[in-house]
């Protein structure tokens, strides 16, 4: 009897404890590198920033620490990689070992725009591959999740030992140009890809707007960072308003020489739309060129008055942000926001 009703006691009770009810809490976070980007989402979600104390000792070392508790939280740290990268790289690092020490119960790195994402294969012997070291250093500092704008390039995505959140700045940007072009202008589009990697996502704008596609073929010497020549376009582009869509403009030198070629083929008008304002220099300067009658760009990177020039329209960014962190928190479908691309 002794025997039966002690292994009764073991299969029918509960080890001694306390039962709570643990409610999910959303901390956004943010770094140095883009306090306005930062602020505007926290704004979107109806919270604010975690207060965060960030200090550079006299030596260039970074301290990063959290006023609140973040204990148990979702955090999203929010930083934005543009110029000086490595110094917002290192900050971000710093960032995600101080939550991980906390305590968060899950990290997810929100960057607009990643860094070092044009590195992300070999084009040479002996050439690192950074976009992959980038994703290897976030986990081991302890995040859980990435999320970014616009991958350089998908396979990015597999970089990263874990999930990833992959969106698209096309609606906004496609908002924009429904909103402003005029049904003449409507009429004679023709969208461009700047070169053949990316007629893919051309093809997609050239789909939702309902105009042919063209290609642009160009030349990089793989010795000569920043040197583009253009050899031919493929498609009809004479009286049209053509339409440049780029995930990024760096120096400015391809979407120049591209905007060049097809006005030298009879463009009537050239737009340029692009996800990530780099702009280093010369960009500024090269893309008032007169070949070039707007450039529309969203504000992933932060944009001082000293890069914005008559003809530049930025778009912010931030509800799409905004509604992915709300998406990934409430366990929803961020593929949902692209109609199952994303």
């Amino acid at each position: 009897m002794g025997r039966k009703k002690k292994a009764d006691h073991e299969h029918d009770s509960v080890a001694p404890g306390l039962v709570v009810k643990t409610k999910k809490r959303l901390i956004v976070a943010a770094g140095s590198s883009h306090p306005e980007l930062a602020a505007a989402v926290a704004h979107e979600l109806g919270t604010e920033l975690a207060p965060t104390e960030h200090r550079t000792f006299a030596s260039g070392e970074i301290l990063t620490r959290f006023e609140i508790s973040v204990r148990g939280g979702d955090i999203f740290l929010i930083q934005s990689f543009g110029p000086p990268v490595n110094e917002w790289m290192m900050e971000m690092l710093i960032m995600l070992d101080a939550a991980k020490r906390a305590s968060a119960k899950r990290i997810t790195v929100v960057a607009p725009y990643y860094p070092y994402s044009r590195q992300d294969k070999k084009g040479r012997g002996r050439e690192p591959i950074s976009a992959r070291l980038v994703a290897d250093l976030f986990k081991t500092a302890g995040a859980d999740r990435v999320m970014s704008v616009d991958l350089h390039a998908a396979q990015i995505q597999g970089f990263f030992d874990g999930p990833v959140d992959h969106l698209f700045a096309k609606p906004v940007l496609l908002q924009h140009f429904q909103d402003t072009l005029s049904p003449d202008d409507r009429a004679k589009l023709t969208v461009v890809s700047p070169d053949t990697g990316r007629v893919r996502v051309a093809d997609q704008w050239s789909d939702s707007l309902g105009a042919p596609l063209a290609i642009i073929h160009k030349r990089r010497d793989p010795n000569v960072a920043n040197q583009v020549t253009v050899n031919e376009i493929v498609g009809h582009v004479d009286g049209r308003v053509c339409l440049l869509v780029d995930d990024m403009i760096d120096t400015g030198g391809t979407i120049v020489k591209a905007a060049q070629a097809l006005k030298a083929s009879g463009a009537e008008r050239v737009i340029v739309a692009a996800t990530h304002a780099v702009f280093s220099d010369p960009a500024v300067e090269r893309l008032q060129d007169a070949a070039i009658d707007e450039v529309v760009v969203t504000d992933t990177i932060p944009l001082p008055a000293d890069k914005r020039f008559p003809g530049l329209t930025v778009l912010p960014i931030a509800p799409l942000l905004a509604r992915a962190i709300h998406e990934v928190f409430e366990d929803g479908s961020v593929t949902s926001m692209f109609d199952g691309a994303a």
